[in-house]
């Protein structure tokens, strides 16, 4: 390909939400965005890792009619090129002899004009690259119109290596390819590494990361650049697909970047935002017209009703009222002024003929027995019933209303309320539950489709929590306060801190055993918990992964 000295080169950022195992549809999206592009006098498009495939696609890499397609797309790719618009910089799965890498192409003038793989591979919380993926091996930066660009694929800017190599084989910038997965920390973890490797090589970098939910994960975007100096050059929104420009420059000895800079989410607002793409995004990759959940008159249904108006709007919403002889009448007072105001259709199942069915059926298995848990149970298993009936009669979503202290703590009842296809709040803290609902009746997100102004009712944020299952239950009668517990819960979880460890953070010793004693006990439930979205440092599910028969039981250690 031609190797033209320019003093300019403009490169088009594509922060893409790719539909994963949709090759077709990938494709067809880059196409018009390099179109765009073309437009904007772009002399490059560039996606985020994976962009064909979709990201983790996991073992579909391991099927030859998913790497045939990948294979087409990339032709289709090249073929495009023969126009002389923009080169296109694009991630994809490749196999070779056998072996199979996470790589990255450059596409321009009718060929593949380089290829390189992603020499770091993640095996460690969400990521399984090792399973499938072969590393790369160091290499050079690629030439497009007289520039040397240093491509690097996601975890290969976490290590020295990679952009070592770079820099010492003459690289005018590092371009990162990415789908790196939110967490509450993850932006300034990112940020961190970028300048560490700055500074290392002294070059500009762009870091161009993927958008959207898949699964449990949700990517961010925040795609951004800074300058050999450290400073930001470029920063793209979060949580939203965007194509923008970027222009790299000689000046002297120097390349410099320039772009536009949007000023990035505050941290409640990021995590709503998290929340809201994790469950539009399962919905509708799905093909899921609607969701359903029951609507208790509590905290944590009340901010998934919000979330899932906010996501996906109020007319594909459904909330079911499901009361029985333990319902509070303000909760469904409640419950009412929170549909009104989300503007959602609510119905109203009383489950006090189910129960009496109930124990009518089962009298003659519980006679002697006196009433307890496995009746507790049966009101929640109830709801999680007619939820599933109204589903399959209507083709709705139901969505879980547990938060991450239930089901760390076990406090759920399993094919009750955690009955469900979608958990959209399982990875956030109860008292953060809290910090939320507050946020949301004083803010309206980005992109969100909710109303505005007070939209849970401020009782609901303020009345204790109770699962209302017998009479004057309180969540505080089997667990210690949330503000103490979710402390612990999160040294335990996040950590995988032990009892002596936590204790001596000044905890009370008993308080911590009974936290440890109940998260060990759930393991099971969890494991078959709805997936729900990633936004802590180790969520339940694909990033924490423990045995389900275990003989180990944190205990406190003895004094000698």
């Amino acid at each position: 390909m031609s190797e033209q000295k320019s003093t300019e080169l403009t490169i088009a950022v594509m922060q893409a939400n790719p539909h994963l195992g949709n090759v077709k549809a990938n494709f067809e999206s880059l196409c018009q965005k390099r179109k765009r592009a073309a437009e904007m006098g772009a002399d490059c498009l560039l996606t985020p890792e994976m962009y064909l495939a979709g990201y983790p696609a996991d073992d579909l890499v391991l099927r030859q009619d998913f790497m045939s397609r990948i294979e087409k797309a990339l032709q289709d790719i090249a073929d495009l090129s023969a126009d002389g618009g923009p080169a296109v910089i694009v991630g994809a799965p490749y196999r070779n002899a056998g072996r199979l890498f996470n790589s990255v192409f450059l596409i321009a003038e009718g060929a593949i004009q380089a290829r390189r793989d992603k020499v770091n591979l993640p095996n460690y919380g969400v990521f399984d690259d090792k399973r499938n993926f072969t590393a790369g091996a160091l290499h050079g930066p690629v030439n497009l119109k007289g520039w040397r660009l240093g491509l690097a694929v996601c975890e290969d800017i976490w290590f020295e290596d990679v952009c070592e190599t770079l820099a010492e084989s003459g690289a005018d910038v590092i371009l990162s390819v990415n789908a790196s997965p939110f967490d509450v920390e993850k932006a300034e973890q990112r940020l961190v590494e970028v300048v560490s490797r700055i500074t290392e090589t002294d070059l500009p970098l762009i870091y161009a990361n993927m958008v959207g939910g898949q699964d449990e994960l949700v990517f961010d975007g925040g795609s951004f650049a800074l300058n050999r100096a450290g400073t930001l050059a470029c920063q793209f929104p979060y949580f939203s697909e965007h194509l923008s420009c970027l222009t790299l420059r000689r000046v002297a000895d120097n390349v410099h970047l320039t772009g536009p800079i949007v000023q990035p989410d505050g941290a409640n607002e990021a995590l709503w935002r998290a929340l809201m793409l994790g469950l539009r995004d399962y919905c509708d990759k799905n093909g899921f017209p609607s969701v359903i959940f029951g609507l208790s008159g509590g905290i944590d249904s009340a901010v998934v009703a919000a979330l899932a108006v906010d996501a996906l709007g109020s007319d594909r919403v459904h909330a079911v009222m499901m009361p029985s002889d333990y319902t509070a009448e303000i909760s469904v007072t409640d419950a009412d002024k929170l549909a009104e105001a989300l503007g959602i259709k609510l119905d109203t199942i009383a489950i006090r003929k189910g129960m009496t069915a109930f124990d009518n059926m089962l009298a003659p298995s519980f006679e002697g027995q006196n009433p307890g848990l496995a009746e507790e149970n049966i009101q929640s298993r109830l709801r999680g019933m007619l939820l599933m009936a109204l589903s399959n009669k209507f083709g709705h979503l139901v969505l879980a209303t547990g938060n991450k202290s239930e089901y760390a703590a076990g406090y759920s009842t399993l094919y009750g309320d955690m009955c469900g296809g979608f958990a959209p709040i399982k990875d956030v803290w109860k008292t953060r539950i809290f910090e939320l609902a507050r946020w949301r009746n004083s803010a309206v997100p980005k992109g969100a489709l909710g109303p505005t102004g007070e939209v849970i009712p401020d009782r609901i944020i303020t009345r204790p929590p109770s699962a209302e299952l017998r009479p004057d239950q309180q969540d505080t009668d089997s667990l210690p306060p949330y503000e103490i517990l979710d402390q612990i819960l999160i040294a335990l979880t996040e950590e995988m801190a032990d009892i002596e460890t936590i204790t001596a953070r000044g905890f009370d010793a008993d308080t911590v055993a009974q936290a440890s004693q109940l998260l060990f006990r759930a393991e099971y439930k969890r494991f078959q918990a709805a997936p729900g979205p990633k936004v802590t440092a180790r969520a339940f599910g694909r990033d924490r992964r423990l045995p389900l028969t275990s003989g180990f039981r944190p205990q406190i250690m003895e004094k000698l």
